[in-house]
């Protein structure tokens, strides 16, 4: 029988690298991890956790200003980038030095340095040659360079997270998740924020009612929206960043966020040694139990382009190291990924779980479609004109509710709750029979009672 030095080598220690080489070593495998960076990855160094608390940050400066409306004497506020850079900094350290502790106590090896497979088997770090019986391909994702001519070293969404001052004014080239929830952020912050997207509404493949009021909110914050003017080339000149659009006018900015994408981060892996293919995004191609074409060679999470979201990446982490070394108990464990909640965090934020009401009706399910729009009672009480927006989609012949949509104050949370019910299969005429908190905003959700039309497919 062939020797090797470990059961299990991770090659990158983000969420879902993390997750993975924990479950394995508890199940008594022998695990080294690999990271050319920061112990965390993508969500906890300079993404998810970095960014809301930017949000909050954010979120302050509206209740400075509607505190007023409350009866507090507020003197007038600015914000200062470069003490919460510094606070934002500190809490990464301490993160990180969770995540390794983690690491450490669950018995997993932690190899500072990029990995590189070497053929079957094997991985190079730094001068170190090792092996192991599996590979586990979990590098995550890195921002698109190359979308438009000229943007390849223009800033990034881990660019703005490091920023010690904040610019005057922006420019935000992206219609997606980073795209307006930095610019919503920026702009309650004091940057005067423009918004370039190449679709005719920001967040393509989400529901049209939230996209369309999304929209509504970038407006009220006072973000200048170019929907369907994307710019053809970027430049820099004198420390100005240019936005060359195809109607011949040039856009110019102190600073430019490039939001327009993330792609797997599969370069330089030395996949070519064992004959493992990405596709044209450099997505690794697995199956349903994560296992790629190349036997001992399984890969999770963004780096497989499927549901790039860091929960789920912790789940398929868990699930894949349970399959493998957790015996037939453990192969049970496939997660289903059928409905997922997630949240976009603009201000008012978006939270939202199952199809949107166009994917329903391509479905086949003729619908009820439930919905919501008021001023919560926090901003009526202060003339605030911030509104709340409610979606419920009804499959009309089950009765089952199949989506929950949301724009509005704690719409994550709220979302987060109710996707128990949806994933435990909820009627309406449940929602129906469920008695109110009162008041919230969260009541709405029950209190439902008509609908605002019934849509038929092909309708």
């Amino acid at each position: 029988m062939t020797s090797f030095d470990y059961d299990l080598i991770t090659l990158g220690a983000g969420s879902g690298g993390v997750a993975a080489s924990r479950r394995a070593a508890a199940l008594g495998a022998k695990v080294a991890i690999i990271e050319g960076s920061r112990v965390g990855g993508t969500c906890v160094i300079r993404g998810c956790v970095p960014k809301k608390l930017m949000m909050y940050a954010a979120q302050l400066g509206d209740a400075i200003h509607e505190a007023r409306g409350y009866g507090w004497a507020v003197e007038a506020a600015t914000f200062d980038m470069a003490p919460w850079a510094a606070q934002k900094a500190s809490e990464i350290r301490r993160l990180e030095g969770l995540y390794r502790q983690l690491l450490n106590g669950s018995g997993v090896e932690v190899l500072d340095g990029w990995g590189r497979i070497d053929g079957p088997n094997t991985v190079v770090v730094g001068q170190r040659r090792i092996t192991a019986r599996h590979l586990l391909i979990a590098t995550g994702g890195r921002p698109v360079r190359d979308s438009i001519e000229g943007i390849g070293d223009w800033p990034t969404s881990d660019d703005v997270l490091d920023l010690q001052h904040l610019p005057a004014e922006v420019g935000i080239v992206g219609g997606g998740y980073i795209a307006v929830e930095f610019a919503s952020i920026l702009a309650r912050l004091g940057a005067k924020v423009q918004l370039f997207y190449r679709d005719r509404q920001p967040l393509r493949g989400f529901d049209e009612d939230l996209r369309t009021r999304v929209a509504q909110a970038l407006e009220a914050a006072g973000i200048v929206l170019h929907a369907g003017q994307a710019p053809q080339r970027v430049d820099k000149q004198d420390d100005c960043y240019q936005l060359h659009m195809a109607s011949g006018m040039t856009h110019r900015f102190p600073f430019v966020l490039n939001a327009t994408g993330r792609r797997p981060h599969t370069a330089g892996l030395g996949l070519e040694t064992i004959g493992l293919q990405t596709d044209a995004a450099g997505a690794v191609p697995v199956n349903e139990r994560f296992e790629t074409p190349v036997p001992g060679v399984h890969a999770i999470g963004d780096v497989t382009n499927k549901l790039n979201l860091t929960p789920v990446a912790i789940a398929e982490g868990r699930a894949w190291a349970e399959a493998l070394f957790g015996g037939e108990a453990g192969a049970a464990r496939l997660p289903d990924f059928s409905q997922i909640a997630t949240a976009v965090f603009t201000l008012p934020p978006l939270g939202t779980i199952g199809p949107s009401e166009a994917d329903a009706l391509a479905a086949g399910h003729t619908l009820k479609v439930f919905e919501a729009d008021f001023r919560p009672m926090k901003q009526t009480f202060i003339g605030g004109a911030e509104r709340s927006y409610m979606k419920l989609l009804v499959d009309a012949d089950t009765d089952r509710v199949l989506a929950v949509h949301m724009l509005g104050a704690d719409a994550p949370e709220i979302v987060q709750s109710l996707a128990v019910a949806l994933t435990c299969g909820a009627t309406k005429a449940q929602f129906d029979r469920t008695v109110a908190v009162h008041p919230t905003s969260a009541e709405e959700f029950v209190l439902m009672r008509q609908p605002a039309r019934v849509v038929k497919p092909g309708a």
